[in-house]
């Protein structure tokens, strides 16, 4: 699981906008909108992915740059000599707020 940061002190935090959970592994997590990233089309033809959410993944405001929509996630997961990895998850329970 992995919840959005909130700063007790100061009870500022980012707006989180929705939740879900992940179908394979049953991890839920929260997301917000995030500054539209978008990636290039690949070499070999096709159109640019946008990635207009940000998806926390980790207990320490960790965060993934991604896609969500109704039943399923495109996120970026990491970084190769190639290019970005994109993955896509399904999800169950989503909740926008």
């Amino acid at each position: 699981m992995a919840y959005a940061p909130f700063n007790q002190t100061t009870g500022i935090g980012e707006p989180v906008i929705g939740c879900f959970t992940e179908s394979d592994h049953g991890h839920r997590f929260d997301y917000a909108m995030h500054d539209d990233f978008v990636l290039a089309p690949p070499a070999h033809g096709g159109k640019n992915m946008r990635f207009p959410h940000k998806v926390w993944v980790g207990p320490l405001g960790e965060y993934r740059a991604a896609n969500v929509m109704k039943t399923c996630v495109h996120i970026i997961t990491g970084e190769t000599d190639f290019g970005w990895i994109v993955e896509k998850w399904n999800i169950k329970n989503h909740q926008r707020y």
